[in-house]
């Protein structure tokens, strides 16, 4: 079942005289979890604020295609209702905090008892997340006193308390150590797995091959490839794309171990092992 269909899609920032978005098409099945990588500016981000409204009801600018999220086409339906089914954690955590409520608790429960949902729904929901998340020693301090790292882990507590079907996330770890990143990805796959679809722009290479099924390359606003991490981490002309490919890649590339059968290099740990493995003699 396809929870994303983008076609055509085109879009310019006001102002501004190059696309942002050029001729964007590509297609998401219920569940998958999608990586979208790409040099700065290559339009990451203003791909994420197409698939939840912000472009073109908040940025406004000149748009043209289809973007249709879980049924919904997003140039005809406000960011409320689109709302209701995407759920998008940015990238600096400051841009959601509400800056009204007094404990992390509080915080995460304000969506919910906006939309209505029941006091004993919302405290599972929340009890839930907390864990998810690995947030619960902090449940009860004030959100501008969390890290960095806390801090974006309450906003994506926030948006996965709402159980939206659909889940974008830009560069969601970029606040985050490495054993925080670790414990979002693996929170985000468990998500993945119950069926939720996950788009995420990310910069961690290592973490975007050990994790998503498909990866979207963009570079100048268009799609470059749109495939699994093994056929785009094997792409000769990736440095040219602005991305380079995982350290374990990297290194089977310079050695000239692929996959057994395949003419693609290993791009997680466990593949690389194998592959160095099997060239031992």
């Amino acid at each position: 079942m396809k929870k994303i269909i983008v076609e055509g899609l085109k879009y310019k920032y006001p102002l501004a005289e190059a696309l942002a978005l050029n001729d964007v098409t590509f297609h998401v099945e219920q569940g998958e979890f999608i990586g979208i990588i790409g040099k700065n500016s290559a339009g990451k981000s203003t791909l994420c604020q197409a698939l939840v409204g912000l472009v073109p009801h908040f940025y406004k600018g000149a748009y043209g295609g289809k973007v249709i999220v879980d049924g919904l086409e997003v140039k005809n339906r406000s960011i409320a209702d689109i709302s209701l089914k995407v759920g998008m954690v940015f990238q600096n955590p400051f841009s959601q905090v509400t800056g009204s409520k007094m404990t992390v608790y509080e915080e995460i429960a304000f969506g919910l008892e906006n939309i209505g949902i029941p006091r004993s729904e919302i405290i599972d929901r929340i009890d839930s997340v907390l864990n998810l998340l690995k947030i619960e020693q902090v449940k009860n301090h004030n959100p501008f006193d969390l890290s960095g790292g806390q801090m974006q882990r309450m906003a994506i507590a926030s948006i996965i308390a709402m159980k939206p079907e659909i889940l974008v996330l830009d560069e969601p770890t970029s606040q985050l150590d490495p054993a925080g990143s670790e414990e979002v990805f693996q929170a985000i796959q468990s998500l993945s797995k119950q069926g939720i679809t996950v788009i995420l722009a990310e910069h961690k290479m290592e973490k975007v091959a050990q994790y998503c099924d498909r990866v979207l390359l963009l570079n100048d606003g268009k799609i470059v490839d749109f495939a699994t991490p093994e056929k785009i981490f094997s792409r000769e002309d990736l440095e040219e794309q602005g991305i380079s490919a995982p350290v374990y890649t990297r290194v089977c590339k310079a050695l000239g171990v692929k996959k057994t059968g395949t003419d693609e290099y290993p791009v997680t740990l466990e593949d690389a092992e194998k592959a160095l493995r099997g060239r031992v003699v």
